[in-house]
């Protein structure tokens, strides 16, 4: 997403159906910013192949508590 705050406001609130909406995800442990929105697209895919224990690593080196950085953005 271009604007990561109004992104993480609009999964708050359950305002877009899809995978947030159904499994009631209301944190944001991780992220990463990127050049442009061609390499984030790129990044985002990569990551979604990845093992589940190998994107647990991913949060739990920046974010071992697994806090919610949607207000420090």
């Amino acid at each position: 997403t271009s604007d990561l705050k109004k992104r993480t406001t609009q999964h708050a609130s359950e305002a877009m159906d899809g995978f947030t909406k159904k499994y009631l995800v209301k944190r944001l442990v991780w992220y990463e910013c990127g050049d442009s929105p061609e390499g984030a697209i790129q990044r985002e895919k990569q990551i979604k192949k990845w093992k589940r224990a190998w994107k647990i690593e991913l949060i739990e080196k920046g974010n071992p508590r697994w806090e919610d950085r949607s207000d420090t953005l």
